[in-house]
This record gives structure tokens, C-alpha cells and sequence, in this order.
């Protein structure tokens, strides 16, 4: 099968970085791509070319390779889906709400055994968001003043909604966070959990079916049949073990600086800092 493969690299820093010589596995038809903290060249190749996808192990230091399969580059449209915390924005939001309690550190050690798939993510959920009860309301504005979008989103959701595609986001965090951030964006559409809320104090439950890994994917395929996205040309996006089920429904796979118990089931693990290289992956 022909696939496009992508060579790359995190843009280093310092006067030398642009002058950094090209790997001698990147063959000489390869096009230079860039983009927010990357730089690196795409180019086709096909099973039979022993030469064409370069080994990962022979590449010089902070390089990586991505295989994308043809069939999922020429699907049109596509759609991307990203999980939220840790993954579309550097933070969790849980963890930004319990600072308010006094209790970060005890949910963000409950949140990274969930993340690595120790724990039952809803029963996680359950124990952490107890840990917020009393909380006034208002915290969340503050909490959402606080969130900042990983770098390079802003530029794949442009890129994504220049080519007539949508961009969604599934989320184990909470509604009230989410919409605002959707709105900023301009995500396409949204799913997360809803915090209760019983005269301007958080209560300490969450409302109705807790999104955990199989509802991130049914809320995968309920959005691209939707939207008319066959499955290969919906590339999905997380970092824990939550995430594996939206990953399996996806056409492309993508581990995003992800938990050793999501890589296993990735197609391209991405561990450069930057969303925008979705960009170069979806043949943007």
C-alpha cells in the first residue's frame, strides 16, 4: 500500500537551529513541511521501497517518524477529534479546581493512576470531583482564565476548518470548562462531563453518564456519520488510557506526548509538544 511518510523533528533552539543539516534518510524528493515548534519533510513511498521509510532507531537525536497510510491522506472530508486535558490544552482542569480546595496534589496522584490505566476512569472521576465539594462556582472562572491551548492548536483548528473540515473535542473534564474553550476556538462540537451545581457551590457529584472511553468513542462515530467522515478520514487525539477506545474507532491513530498505555495502541506516536504537526499528518 502507498503511504505518505513524514519525517520530523522539535525545532531546536539556538542561532544554529536552521542551519541543522538535513538526515541522510530523508530522500531527496522529500518537501520541506513547518510549522509551530517542528520542522521536517513529507513524502510518498511505497511497500516495496526498502529505502523509503527511514528506521526511527538510525535518526539523529529529537527526530521521529510518521507513516500515514494513502488511504487515510486521501479521505475527504476528515474530521479530527482530540481529547481536552493534557491533550487540546497543557493542563487538568480537575487539578487547576482542586488547587482551590487545597487538594492538587492527592487528585493529581488519582488523576495519573487513572491516566495510565491503573484505575477505573468513572470511579476516578467520582473519587476526584468528591474532592471539590463545597467549592464556590465561581472558582471555575478562574479556572478557565487559567487554561491555555497547547501549542500549534489554534493553527490545526484553522488549517482544518480552511479545508471545509470540523474539529471536535471529548472530554473526561466538565462542561463548564469546556464551552468557553470550545467557543474561543471554535471547536465544532463538544461533549464532557456536567459538575453539579446546587446554589453557587460545586456539590461534589457529576450529572448524568460519566464520558469515559467508550462513550469518547461513540461520540467519535456519532459526529463523523453526522457529518458524512468515513472512518478513515477521522484522525483522533489523546494522551492516556482513557483515550484508547477513541483511538480504535479512528482512521489514524495519534498518541499525543502520551502514557505508555495508550502508545501500544496508537498508528503515530507524537512526542513533539506541537498539535499543529496534525496539520502536516492530515496533508495540510
Amino acid at each position: 500500500m502507498d503511504a505518505t511518510v513524514g519525517s520530523g523533528e522539535g525545532v531546536p533552539v539556538g542561532p544554529d537551529a536552521a542551519r541543522r543539516p538535513t538526515p541522510a534518510s530523508v530522500p531527496a524528493h522529500a518537501v520541506p513541511v513547518a510549522g509551530v515548534g517542528f520542522r521536517g519533510w513529507r513524502w510518498e513511498a511505497t511497500d516495496s521501497e526498502t529505502t523509503g521509510r527511514p528506521d526511527p532507531a538510525l535518526l539523529p537525536a529529537g527526530h521521529a517518524v510518521a507513516v500515514v497510510p494513502a488511504a487515510v491522506l486521501e479521505a475527504t472530508p476528515k474530521m479530527l477529534v482530540m481529547d481536552v486535558d493534557s491533550t487540546l490544552i497543557r493542563q487538568e482542569v480537575i487539578e487547576l479546581l482542586a488547587a482551590h480546595a487545597g487538594r492538587e496534589a492527592e487528585v493529581a496522584a488519582v488523576t495519573e493512576a487513572a491516566m495510565r490505566g491503573e484505575l477505573d476512569f468513572a470511579q476516578s472521576l467520582h473519587h476526584r470531583v468528591q474532592a471539590l465539594a463545597g467549592l464556590e462556582a465561581a472558582v471555575i472562572e478562574d479556572v478557565v482564565a487559567a487554561v491555555e491551548p497547547n501549542p500549534g492548536a489554534r493553527e490545526v483548528i484553522e488549517a482544518f476548518h480552511g479545508a471545509g473540515w470540523q474539529v471536535c473535542a471529548v472530554s473526561g473534564g466538565f462542561t463548564q470548562v469546556l464551552a468557553p474553550l470550545a467557543a474561543d476556538l471554535g471547536l465544532d462540537r463538544y461533549r464532557a462531563n456536567d459538575l453539579e451545581i446546587v446554589e453557587g457551590r460545586l456539590t461534589g457529584r457529576v450529572l448524568g453518564t460519566v464520558v469515559d472511553r467508550a462513550v469518547k468513542a461513540e461520540m467519535l462515530r456519532l459526529w463523523s456519520a453526522e457529518a458524512g467522515v468515513a472512518q478513515p478520514g477521522v484522525m483522533a487525539v489523546g494522551d492516556g488510557a482513557n483515550d484508547i477506545d477513541l483511538l480504535h474507532a479512528a482512521g489514524l491513530a495519534v498518541a499525543f506526548c502520551a502514557k505508555p498505555a495508550l502508545r501500544e495502541h496508537a498508528d503515530v506516536e507524537l512526542d513533539v509538544p506541537s498539535l499543529d504537526v496534525l496539520r502536516i499528518l492530515a496533508g495540510l
